[in-house]
């Protein structure tokens, strides 16, 4: 079907430029007074609205024009008050637009886009709630200290792969972490018997805590080994930090 005028969609409705309609019927009349006389038969914001076009002027420049958006009935029914055999032409036209608008191909695939922005909108809506399910997640099971190294795999697992250390972009790993965590104050930094070890900011915020384990020495002495362990609070806090 030849394009007489061009149909656009809005809001799935079929609407037509004002202006090409004036243009296509041929009027002589102006198209503010063409308006006047035609638009207080239909009713605005349902048979049509009022939208601003551009236009390029003899100096190049663009000029805002008053434009309106007509619903296909209410074009056709603009063609016909026009008693003209271009306004037959015209309204025939709009005829064979709507049926082909409502056409059951027509009507299955804006049934199919329909359904398809109904899932790439949930998508969206499952991406931003995933970190608020994991935090979720991270309350219900944090009940148990775990080793920093798990913490980073669980981090990295839920999308926050990446994180600076030195101003430097490095990827999220257990060792990685461990210097982020030094480097943020959460771990002791300096070398000695309290590296990695928590810091008193950290100890404050309830992060992690310590666990002692002995071990016998060939010699027969016995050692004392220090593990640094997140809390329950400290999961929630540094997964809803990097994650949420």
């Amino acid at each position: 079907m030849n394009e007489l005028i061009k149909v656009k969609i809005k809001d799935d409705v079929q609407v037509v430029s004002a202006r090409e309609l004036h243009k296509k019927l041929e009027v002589k009349t102006r198209f503010s007074q063409w308006v006047t006389q035609n638009f207080k038969r239909f009713r605005e914001n349902i048979d049509f609205t009022s939208v601003v076009t551009t236009t390029v002027v003899n100096n190049g420049a663009e000029r805002e024009l008053q434009d309106y958006a007509l619903t296909i009935e209410t074009a056709k029914h603009i063609a016909m008050m026009s008693g003209t055999n271009k306004g037959y032409e015209v309204r025939d036209y709009f005829i064979r637009v709507e049926q082909a608008w409502n056409s059951p191909e027509m009507v299955m695939k804006r049934a199919l886009e329909i359904a398809n922005k109904k899932v790439e909108q949930l998508k969206l809506e499952n991406q931003a709630m995933k970190p608020k399910a994991l935090f979720a997640d991270s309350v219900a099971t944090a009940t148990t200290s775990i080793l920093i190294g798990e913490l980073a795999k669980i981090i990295k697992q839920n999308g926050a792969d990446k994180l600076t250390v030195g101003g430097k972009t490095i990827a999220m790993g257990p060792n990685n972490f461990f210097k982020w965590l030094r480097e943020n104050s959460y771990l002791i930094s300096r070398k000695g018997t309290d590296y990695n070890m928590p810091t008193q900011k950290a100890m404050k915020l309830e992060l992690f805590e310590v666990k002692e384990s002995t071990r016998t020495l060939p010699d027969g002495h016995t050692a004392i080994n220090k593990t640094t362990k997140v809390t329950g609070k400290g999961q929630i806090y540094f997964v809803n930090k990097f994650v949420g």
